[in-house]
């Protein structure tokens, strides 16, 4: 009986990690598929590029004028670069601490860079995913795979647009696996202030979870802030000394960038907050009831902080606990894409909600089984392929004729990924409160 049974999880580990390679292999042809077809390809990784070599060059990346005056020196334009290209290449609205990472790129040339970061995207991505199924894999291996392989299969844009989110999250992802398992802790520290270096606000809170959990998390926490600091601190001193303004600059193009019909705009009218680069931060939901900042703003500040609060207050009083807490994780990854702005892309830090479900999926039944229900549909509505499917079967629908029916398009485009977000963020805080532990 003994040797069926281990058979038998063997067979189960070894489906699972097939299903969870399977999803691999799919974001790795569909991403360098679309990154070879797209006439203006890696446009984010463009921008990281060409203001690395304005900073090197002596001149202001947060200038709009100067950063486009190097690409037009350095090569940087192309014939099918549109104007919202143009615009989105040359309003840099990242923190001087990526230069510490983009300016090693920036001098080797541009392919060389472009394929160096694209296998760096890839590559942090995979581990990310894999190491959440190896702690999945315990409880629910087959589960995990189709979870996690689905999710990797949806992250083709990773290496067609190339930002830096998916190396902040792979790295993210990764960070916690180290300090989870206290194997190979010190990539884990750099891992994790390379992603807060890259993307603050979608590892912050990640982070912000290690701190107060004391003890031994808290020591890692304390460890990534001193590489943090020690790792930028170059690159912020050579902005200060190139770019002594930038911090006004820099406010000056975030507002720009989430201005009413501009490129990050949460509200209805947005350039380019709609469609499968989505913006999935809570303003889109309250902003489709009164479209104005400081309403949608404070909205989902409310509503983010007030459970934040909560779990925060939870942490700390359980802190200094020798065991991860998986629905804590879980409920904080799907908060951190709620209160600012992310993209659909962003939610892929939700990976570490995958061992929460298996665990539960495992050990307990009706909440195991939402677990499963919830993840899953929070992983359908926050990737891309559903979401092109769902937008090409629209086209074929005769627009609606009535400001009802108007109205009901806009919501079932913008509202299903926010709210399954907060929907999944509220169901793991909740185990987690009720002292569902992992082991």
């Amino acid at each position: 009986m003994n040797s069926l049974t281990d058979q038998s999880a063997a067979k189960a580990r070894k489906d699972g990690l097939y299903l969870m390679l399977l999803g691999a292999s799919v974001f790795l042809m569909l991403g360098f598929a679309l990154e070879k077809a797209a006439p203006v390809s890696t446009a984010d990784f463009r921008l990281m590029y060409y203001s690395a070599r304005c900073l090197v060059s002596h001149h202001d990346p947060y200038q709009e004028g100067e950063l486009q005056q190097t690409y037009r020196d350095q090569g940087g334009e192309t014939a099918y670069d549109t104007p919202m290209t143009r615009k989105t290449e040359t309003q840099l609205i990242y923190l001087p601490t990526v230069f510490s990472i983009t300016v090693p790129f920036a001098l080797l040339p541009f392919g060389v860079a472009q394929i160096l970061w694209l296998l760096a995207t890839a590559g942090s991505m995979i581990l990310g995913a894999f190491l959440m199924w190896e702690i999945g894999a315990q409880w629910a291996p087959v589960l995990s795979g189709i979870l996690l392989g689905f999710t990797l299969a949806n992250c083709e844009l990773f290496l067609a647009i190339a930002g830096p989110g998916g190396i902040t999250i792979g790295l993210c992802v990764a960070a916690t696996w180290c300090f989870v398992r206290e194997r190979f802790v010190g990539w884990g520290v750099f891992a994790l202030a390379i992603s807060l270096m890259l993307k603050p606000h979608d590892a912050a809170l990640v982070w912000l979870y290690f701190f107060l959990a004391g003890g031994v998390f808290r020591k890692r926490a304390l460890q990534t802030v001193l590489a943090l600091a020690a790792l930028s601190l170059p690159a912020i001193v050579g902005t200060f000394y190139v770019a002594r303004g930038w911090v006004k600059e820099f406010l000056s193009n975030l507002a720009a960038n989430s201005a009413h019909g501009s490129l990050s705009d949460p509200g209805v009218s947005s350039a380019a907050g709609h469609g499968i680069a989505m913006i999935i931060s809570l303003q889109t939901v309250f902003s489709f009831f009164y479209d104005k900042p400081i309403f949608y703003n404070w909205a989902s500040y409310l509503v983010c902080g007030v459970l934040m609060i909560v779990l925060m207050i939870k942490v700390i009083r359980t802190s200094g606990a020798s065991k991860i807490s998986w629905p804590a994780l879980a409920s904080i990854a799907a908060l951190s894409m709620l209160p600012i702005y992310h993209r659909l892309d962003d939610a892929k830090l939700l990976f570490l909600v995958v061992p929460a479900c298996a665990f539960l999926w495992q050990r307990t039944y009706l909440p195991g089984r939402l677990a499963a229900v919830i993840t899953s549909a929070q992983i359908i509505l926050t990737c891309a392929i559903p979401w092109a499917i769902f937008f090409a079967l629209i086209k074929r629908v005769p627009p609606p004729s009535s400001t009802l029916g108007r109205e009901v398009l806009i919501a079932a485009q913008v509202m299903p990924a926010p709210l399954v977000l907060l929907l999944v963020a509220v169901f793991y805080a909740g185990i987690y409160l009720r002292q569902i532990e992992l082991d």
